[in-house]
């Protein structure tokens, strides 16, 4: 089923979310869900506080990537319960956007490395460490799971430029190609 996706001034992308216990009821429908949702709506990834939801999991399919991003090829993940538990020194700076923010892209600094701990969907533990823009696709998606989303750290400037988009959203006036839940 395609979930609506949450915009900009929806009080769950800044609300805390919690860990997903084991006996959570219907994840693996809705992990489903998501995953119909975020291509729906052409994404690479997709977070749960996204669609409504403030617990621990994100998806992710960045294969779409990879011709501009080899490293991106069958790059598909199920995370649920990440935590990233390193971060390289080395920065790298690239255009992203975001489904919840339809019609903005910017420039966002993030590490090009990190080493993530997560369960899959069939909740076994895993540990990785990334590189590129499977990196900063996690990144993007783990920020949503702590209340964050990329224009918290853009430029000031950046984000005033944008103001005009931002309100746009949270008045309901933006069209996008996907189904959308905005605060009005």
């Amino acid at each position: 089923m395609i979930l609506p996706i949450f915009t900009y001034g929806q009080p769950v992308l800044r609300n805390e979310t919690t860990q997903i216990d084991s006996d959570y009821p219907g994840l693996k429908q809705f992990i489903d869900d998501m995953f119909e949702t975020m291509y729906n709506a052409d994404g690479v990834g997709l977070a749960a506080p996204q669609v409504g939801r403030s617990i621990r999991m994100f998806v992710i399919d960045a294969n779409a990537l990879a011709k501009d991003h080899p490293e991106c090829k069958d790059f598909k993940r199920i995370m649920i319960n990440p935590e990233i538990l390193e971060r390289s020194d080395n920065e790298v700076t690239y255009e992203e956007g975001c489904l919840s923010f339809p019609g903005i892209h910017e420039k966002v600094t993030r590490s090009f490395s990190i080493k993530v701990r997560y369960e899959d969907g069939d909740r076994n533990q895993i540990e990785e460490i990334l590189e590129g823009f499977p990196a900063r696709v996690i990144q993007h998606e783990y920020d949503h799971l702590e209340g964050q989303v990329f224009i918290d750290i853009i430029s000031p400037i950046r984000k005033h430029l944008n103001k005009s988009k931002l309100n746009n959203i949270i008045k309901g006036t933006v069209k996008c190609d996907y189904r959308i839940k905005t605060l009005k």
